[in-house]
C-alpha cells in the first residue's frame, strides 16, 4: 500500500499499460487531452488505448452526444460515458471477450484568457474489473485552482490517471480510494466537491459516507445528497434556487426542528420573488456538529442522515464552523436570489460576539459584509430562557449594547425577522434530552419526534435506541 502511495503519475499510467487485459478509450472535451497524453507518453499504451478523441467543436459534441444547453454538467459526462463504452464494445466485440473495458471521460471548463472564470468540470470513468463482467461507475465534480490554463491541464491529466488506477488497484479500501484521487495534488491546486460509485462491485460503498470523508479530509470544504443518498454537486443541485438553510445537530430530529423548518418556510414564501418550486431547503451539518469523543463517528452521521433523508430532505456537510463563511459560500452559488437562514435566537449571540471574529482584520464587521452583503436573510425561532423559564425571542434579545445599533441596522434592512406562528408548545424539546431519553430506554421520547422519525429509530435502531431495553421499562 505504500509503494502504492508512491508511485508517480507516469509510473501509475506505465502500470495500467503493461496490465495485458485493461483496454479502454478517452474522451475529453475542453481542456485538451491530457489524460490520454499521460499514458501515450509513459509508453506500451498500444495495448491499453482503443482510441481517444476531443470533441472540442460544439457541433462536433452534438453529433456525438446529442444536442445540449449545457456542455460541461453530469448529464453531459454520463451520455459521454454510456457513448463511448457503448461504441468501443460494438467496434471490438472479439477484444470484448478477452478484456476489461474502460471508458474514461471529461468536460471541463479551463480558466480562460481573460482569467474570468472559475475552471471547473465533470469526470468519470465507466469500468470493468472482470472481463465480460458488470460496469461500474466512478463521476465526479472537480474544481480547479491553478492560476493558469497550462496548470489546471496538468492538474486534470494527473487526476484522471490517479482515477483510472484507483479503479483498478486500489478498489477494496475506499479510504484509500478517496485518498488516492488527489495524490501529487494539493488542495491548493484541485478540489473535489462530488464524487459518486456505482455498480456491483461497489455495493458495500455508501455514497454519503463517501461525502463526508470529502469534507473531513479537507478535499472540499461543503458537499451534499438528497433524501435517497445520492451525492450532489452543491452549485449544479441548486443552481438559480432560493436556498433555505437550517443549521444543526438534529441528533435527533425533533418537533422543534420541524416547527422552525414549517414555520421559517411559510415566512420565506412571503419574501418578494420567491415561489415554492424555487426552494430548496437544506439540512446542514458542520464537521464540529458530528464529532463525537474527539472522533466522527459515520454511525452516527448515517443515522441522522438516515432520519432526514425519511423526512424528505437535503442534507449538506460543511467544514464551516462560522455562520458568516456559511452564508458566504451559498450566497455564491445563490446568485443574487434571495436566501433565507433559520436560527436559533440563542445562536444571534455566537453571531455577534466580537470574539467569533478574530482572525478576520475587519473583526465582526468584515464577517457581517461578507455573510449579509449577499441577498439574504435571518429568521430567528425563539426558545424557552433556560434561567427563568420565560419566552425569549428576537425582541428581547440581551446583547451588548454597542452592537444594538447593528441589529436595528439588519432589521431595518430586511435582514433579519422574528419567526411567527410557531408552537410554542415545542420550545422545551432538546435533542439532547431525547437522546439521553433514547439510551436509557425510557419511552417518553416517542412524543418529542415526528411519527416518521420515532419509527425510523426504531426500525433501524438508531442512536442506540435498543427495543429490548425498551419493553422491560414500559414493563416495571
Amino acid at each position: 500500500m505504500f509503494e502504492e502511495r508512491r508511485l508517480t503519475t507516469e509510473e501509475k499510467a506505465l502500470k495500467i499499460n503493461l496490465t495485458s487485459d485493461i483496454y479502454g478509450c478517452f474522451a475529453e472535451i475542453g481542456a485538451g487531452q491530457e489524460v490520454a497524453s499521460n499514458f501515450f507518453k509513459a509508453g506500451g499504451s498500444s495495448g491499453t488505448i482503443a482510441f481517444s478523441q476531443s470533441a472540442y467543436d460544439m457541433k462536433v459534441s452534438d453529433s456525438l452526444y446529442g444536442e445540449s444547453s449545457r456542455y460541461v454538467c453530469e448529464e453531459r459526462l454520463s451520455t459521454m460515458l454510456e457513448t463511448e463504452f457503448n461504441t468501443m464494445k460494438m467496434r471490438l466485440p472479439e477484444k470484448y471477450e478477452e478484456a476489461r473495458f474502460f471508458s474514461f471521460c471529461n468536460t471541463v471548463e479551463s480558466l480562460n484568457y481573460h482569467k474570468t472564470n472559475q475552471g471547473q468540470g465533470w469526470v468519470g470513468i465507466r469500468f470493468q474489473l472482470e472481463i465480460e463482467g458488470p460496469t461500474n461507475d466512478v463521476i465526479l465534480h472537480v474544481k480547479m485552482h491553478d492560476n493558469s490554463n497550462k496548470a489546471q491541464q496538468e492538474a486534470l491529466g494527473i487526476l484522471g490517471v490517479n482515477l483510472i488506477h484507483a479503479c483498478y488497484f486500489q478498489n477494496k479500501d475506499m479510504d484509500l480510494f478517496i485518498q488516492s484521487l488527489l495524490h501529487r495534488l494539493p488542495r491548493e491546486r484541485v478540489e473535489i466537491d462530488m464524487l459518486r460509485v456505482s455498480g456491483p462491485d461497489f455495493e458495500s460503498a455508501d455514497n454519503r459516507i463517501l461525502a463526508l470523508n470529502l469534507v473531513k479530509r479537507g478535499m472540499t470544504d461543503a458537499t451534499m445528497f438528497d433524501l435517497n443518498g445520492s451525492v450532489l454537486q452543491p452549485t449544479s443541485a441548486l443552481y438559480k434556487r432560493n436556498i433555505l438553510l437550517v443549521r444543526g445537530r438534529f441528533r435527533p430530529v425533533t418537533k422543534v426542528h420541524i416547527d422552525m423548518i414549517e414555520t421559517g418556510k411559510r415566512q420565506f414564501l412571503q419574501e418578494e420573488g420567491v415561489k415554492e418550486e424555487s426552494v430548496s431547503v437544506i439540512f446542514e451539518l458542520t464537521l464540529k456538529d458530528l464529532t463525537a469523543d474527539g472522533k466522527i463517528s459515520d454511525k452516527d452521521f448515517v443515522d441522522r442522515a438516515e432520519l432526514l433523508g425519511s423526512l424528505g430532505y437535503t442534507v449538506m456537510i460543511s467544514n464551516y464552523l462560522k455562520h458568516y463563511k456559511m452564508v458566504d459560500y451559498l450566497g455564491g452559488i445563490a446568485r443574487g436570489k434571495l436566501m433565507g437562514v433559520i436560527v436559533g435566537v440563542y445562536n444571534l449571540h455566537t453571531i455577534f460576539d466580537e470574539r467569533y471574529y478574530d482572525n478576520l482584520p475587519g473583526g465582526l464587521l468584515e464577517a457581517f459584509g461578507r455573510g449579509f452583503g449577499h441577498n439574504v436573510k435571518l429568521f430567528v425561532y425563539p426558545a424557552i430562557n433556560v434561567e427563568n423559564g420565560e419566552l425569549y425571542e428576537l425582541e428581547n434579545i440581551r446583547i451588548p449594547k454597542h452592537l444594538n445599533g447593528l441589529l436595528q441596522f439588519m432589521k431595518d434592512n430586511n435582514k433579519m425577522a422574528a419567526i411567527e406562528g410557531y408552537d410554542q408548545r415545542f420550545l422545551h424539546i432538546l435533542s439532547d434530552d431525547v437522546l439521553s431519553k433514547i439510551r436509557a430506554g425510557a419511552n417518553s421520547w416517542v412524543e418529542d419526534v415526528p411519527e416518521e422519525v420515532a419509527e425510523a429509530i426504531k426500525k433501524f435502531e438508531l442512536f442506540g435506541y435498543k427495543q429490548e431495553v425498551e419493553r422491560i421499562s414500559v414493563q416495571k
